[in-house]
């Protein structure tokens, strides 16, 4: 079908009426003319022209290459659809500056009589190019381009369909309609990410269980001076509809009160600011992975105990734990010990000061597979950095003991000689200086606490020596404490340095060809700079490995090339020399 007078922007319903768009099956198709300069509307021409007049009631059926349809239907109040001026107002409702439109299903089946479905002008571009350039364009843009035309607009339809991932972030006094109405575009959506820059409430959530049916993955973010305002029952409900929600992750849950979570699809549950919660049910069987992460106010409240006890009954197959609060016990760590998950790989459990070395034997009479145990923030001291060590020597390969301040050096490098598969070791701050926290005393101070202070003075500045094959990543920050530091690690690509006031310039040595970043924040310019010529020379030392030859007489020994040498020629050598990166050395 073709109309010889088209309008320039495509015309819509009238109120209450639905425009169907189906695919129409024509075996011929008739040959495209160019349309017609002037208004469809009012005669005008079309250049920079901007009609103001009503649209027509008439419908252009659109040929799709699939044999689908689509209703599109509008509310009996709404008004007719705006001008473009008024339209590019409605862009800016949503700010897509940090989001990212996925189209991981590139692929679309095309007919080929549908090749020369767009005519820019010059010639006819194929629908495949189409795809390719419309697909890389963020939301604001493909909204845009499908005001261009008919074949845009279907194209763009098409992208909106395809669309698995979507991360939008909605700034303030923003209508929920416009959100509810992007959502609906992309039907075949699995995946939302959103960052809310207003309070959140449950029409949020209403919002978008409707608009998305088959979400599996959802993630809430909100500012620190917002407020969610989402309640325990409402979130219970939405979990409880969403059947297929695999994760849930939402931040800022401080007036959820208490909630009841069923699910059996959920795997992955992260929950942060909570805050004196009176009841935690959880009837998830398929729970995998569990945070929780509590408010640091002194008030907090939650018992903690029974909820342990509550995932050790329902969650059985948990496999990731992390719990981040002050309330956290031995009481806790045995709770935790007697629910007896058999599958559990990762425990962290952070901010536990009551947590002790009877904690430690506990976790390792139960938990004897860990691959990775973060207890920063606890009581240990290198007593269960022992126990540790004897218990987890095949598995553990992240050990994060950060914030603990009874462990000493000694600890730190037995872990390191004992854990062969540790590739990742947090002590931030657990080698500290006492002087910088108590720099004066009152002049009425106790002389028994000043000459306990003299005594262990010897004990303030340590060193630090380690050797490791697998070692990545090591951070040592706020260790005011350590005066040298020796490492042998030729896998560690990232070491944190900082507010290591103390250490020596002529005291560090660092064996590492394969750093790319220390970071060395609130160090003096004397370490900054000896570890910048360390580094420095260790990447040298990595570019000239070529061998050594005599000469003919024997005289004395030259470097020779390579393809000289008679030793086997090594290709991933040379991979790494080519591919290696100089080390940065961060400072502010």
């Amino acid at each position: 079908m073709h109309f010889e007078n088209q309008p320039h922007i495509p015309p819509a319903t009238p109120s209450g009426s639905i425009a169907s768009f189906t695919s129409m099956d024509t075996p011929h198709r008739a040959k495209k003319h160019r349309g017609s300069y002037n208004c469809g509307r009012c005669g005008l021409p079309k250049k920079g022209h901007v009609c103001h007049l009503p649209p027509s009631t008439t419908t252009t059926p659109t040929q799709t290459p699939t044999d689908s349809s689509v209703s599109v239907s509008t509310s009996t109040s709404r008004p007719p659809p705006p001008s473009r001026q008024q339209h590019s107002n409605l862009r800016r409702a949503l700010s897509f500056d940090d989001t990212d439109l996925r189209c991981e299903s590139s692929d679309i089946e095309i007919d080929e009589s549908e090749l020369d479905l767009f005519d820019s002008g010059s010639g006819k571009l194929p629908v495949s190019c189409m795809w390719e350039i419309l697909r890389r364009l963020p939301p604001e843009g493909l909204l845009a381009a499908a005001r261009v035309c008919k074949g845009w607009r279907e194209t763009a339809r098409r992208l909106w369909r395809a669309a698995e991932e979507l991360r939008l972030t909605v700034p303030p006094r923003t209508q929920l309609v416009f959100v509810g109405s992007l959502l609906r575009r992309c039907t075949g959506l699995s995946r939302l990410s959103l960052r809310s820059e207003s309070d959140l409430d449950a029409t949020m959530l209403a919002c978008i269980a409707f608009s998305c049916p088959n979400l599996e993955v959802m993630e809430f973010s909100t500012s620190e001076t917002l407020v969610n305002r989402i309640t325990g029952d409402e979130l219970g409900c939405f979990v409880a509809n969403k059947r297929c929600l695999r994760s849930l992750k939402m931040e800022g849950c401080s007036n959820l009160g208490g909630f009841v979570l069923c699910s059996s699809s959920l795997s992955t549950l992260w929950l942060s600011d909570l805050y004196c919660l009176s009841k935690m049910v959880f009837n998830c069987p398929n729970l995998k992975e569990i945070s929780l992460d509590f408010s640091r106010q002194e008030n907090e409240s939650t018992d903690l105990i029974a909820m342990v006890d509550g995932l050790g009954r329902s969650c059985p197959r948990l496999q990731n734990i992390h719990v981040a609060s002050f309330r956290l016990s031995h009481a806790t760590v045995l709770a935790l010990t007697a629910a007896n998950l058999r599958g559990l790989r990762m425990l962290s459990l952070v901010f536990g000061t009551e947590i002790t070395d009877a904690s430690v034997a506990a976790i390792s009479q139960s938990y004897s597979k860990l691959e990775l145990l973060d207890l920063s923030g606890s009581s240990i001291s290198d007593s269960g950095i022992g126990m540790i060590c004897n218990v987890f020597p095949g598995t553990l390969s992240r050990l994060l003991l950060a914030l603990c301040p009874h462990i000493t050096s000694s600890g730190i490098q037995f872990a390191t000689a004992q854990l062969p598969l540790l590739e990742l070791m947090d002590c931030g701050m657990t080698i500290c200086d006492p002087s910088s926290q108590n720099p004066t005393c009152d002049e009425s101070g106790d002389f028994e606490l000043q000459m306990t202070f003299k005594n262990k003075l010897h004990l303030i500045y340590q060193k630090l020596i380690i050797k490791h094959s697998r070692l990545k990543k090591l951070s040592l920050w706020g260790c005011s404490g350590l005066d040298a530091l020796y490492l042998n690690c030729p896998e560690l690509n990232d070491l944190n340095l900082n507010s290591c006031k103390n250490l020596h310039p002529e005291r560090v040595l660092l064996q590492c060809p394969s750093l790319e970043s220390v970071h060395a924040s609130g160090c003096h310019r004397l370490l900054t700079g000896a570890i910048q010529s360390q580094v420095s020379n260790n990447l040298d030392a990595m570019e000239n490995q070529s061998p050594h030859k005599r000469l003919a007489d024997g005289s004395k020994r030259v470097r020779v090339p390579l393809f000289l040498s008679q030793q086997p020629y090594d290709e991933d050598k040379k991979r790494r020399r080519i591919g290696s990166r100089p080390c940065k050395v961060l400072v502010d």
